[in-house]
């Protein structure tokens, strides 16, 4: 008690001492810079002065003082935990073996040999072209080259026993050999008057109708679909290229049929697209029920960051000053029970998950730190926490 009253004596002879002060500063003059600029600096000591011995009294009076009124507030404990970060894009349903097949040859679609929804093999014949006439001119063509070769050989013949003319040797093997090839040519067109599938798989459609004009390369005639080997495709933000690696977890939910599948990423482009500033990523999907379908929308979570031991705080307790820097209060224990001091630590902050966020520094494994009442606490301030709430 008696350090208390030495206390408020000194603080009664500060303030007389700042009344003599105050009494010089009213006569100050209000248009000399130098008379304000000191009267400044006396109200600065004083008020520093004041705010020294305020602390003073406050501190004897929190250990007097049994009635002390302290503000209510809940703590937070920190401990090491697993941290996972998800990158969250959508992504979309493909496969390399969907096709739409296109003539390779000008003509009339003569016939289809299956319907939508067929399930066909590699090789199986699909569709036919008119041929206009092509088979008879090959037929001619295989004659005309038939005796091309009659004649070559017996020239040929000839010519090994030094009979007939070199000029007449080269110009029947010219002649066979160019006729030779002329049905080598006019058979690969008659085949292409034939449509065959691929790859095993599904006519999903079937576009053109018999009797369509189909012109080269340019008319549609079906769609073929194999969706057993699928897989996502998706731009990432080019932020992101650091992180974003093969092999690393993906997990896919497609809303639409209710459903969530976990793979990897197998494929990262080395290509920035500089329209939307991303690169495309691909990884397996396994469509074994066969509910999955192409272009099928997908929301994606890519594993870009974890670490099984780190320090996460709620977002709502996480405080920003003017400076764009991060803080919380941390309590620093006192000799009485549930009594503690707040203490404001600037910390740095890394990823986080919506709920919690990860504290790269500032803050260490057990520490307390203030979580509700928070708003109206000030730097070494003392708190009452509620008695186990943490």
């Amino acid at each position: 008690m008696k350090k208390l009253f030495a206390l408020i004596i000194i603080i009664s002879f500060n303030f007389s001492c700042s009344e003599t002060k105050n009494d010089s500063i009213k006569n100050i003059d209000y248009n000399n810079i130098s008379e304000l600029r000191l009267a400044k600096e006396n109200l600065r000591d004083q008020l520093n002065s004041l705010n020294n011995e305020l602390e003073k009294i406050n501190s004897a009076l929190s250990k007097l003082d049994q009635n002390e009124r302290l503000q209510i507030i809940t703590a937070y404990k920190i401990k090491r935990e697993s941290f996972n970060h998800f990158i969250e894009i959508q992504g979309d349903i493909k496969s390399r073996k969907n096709l739409i097949l296109l003539p390779e040859l000008n003509g009339i679609l003569k016939k289809i040999y299956v319907k939508e929804g067929s399930q066909v093999n590699q090789g199986d014949l699909l569709a036919e072209i008119d041929d206009s006439g092509l088979k008879n001119q090959l037929s001619q063509l295989e004659l005309q080259a038939e005796l091309s070769e009659i004649k070559f050989n017996r020239i040929k013949n000839l010519w090994e026993q030094k009979i007939g003319s070199e000029i007449e040797y080269l110009e029947a093997k010219t002649i066979y050999k160019t006729q030779e090839k002329s049905v080598a040519q006019l058979q690969e067109q008659v085949k292409k008057t034939k449509i065959f599938a691929p790859f095993k798989g599904s006519i999903d459609e079937i576009i053109s109708n018999t009797g369509s004009n189909l012109i080269t390369g340019l008319t549609p005639i079906l769609r073929i679909v194999n969706l057993e080997n699928l897989y996502i495709e998706a731009d990432v933000p080019e932020k992101y290229s650091k992180t974003v690696k093969t092999g690393i977890p993906l997990f896919v939910d497609i809303p639409m049929i209710e459903k969530t599948y976990e793979t990897q990423i197998n494929q990262v482009g080395n290509f920035i697209n500089p329209n939307n500033r991303s690169f495309r990523i691909e990884a397996p999907i396994l469509n074994l029920d066969k509910t999955l379908k192409l272009n099928l929308t997908t929301k994606l979570k890519i594993n870009d960051y974890s670490n099984s031991k780190s320090i996460l705080i709620p977002l709502r307790i996480l405080k920003e000053d003017a400076n764009g820097s991060f803080y919380v209060f941390k309590l620093i224990a006192t000799d009485i029970e549930n009594i503690f001091t707040s203490e404001k630590v600037f910390i740095k902050v890394g990823k986080d998950d919506g709920e919690k966020i990860e504290v790269i520094s500032g803050l260490s494994d057990g520490d307390l730190i203030i979580d509700e009442g928070s708003e109206r606490i000030q730097d070494k301030q003392r708190v009452k926490i509620q008695q186990n709430n943490f």
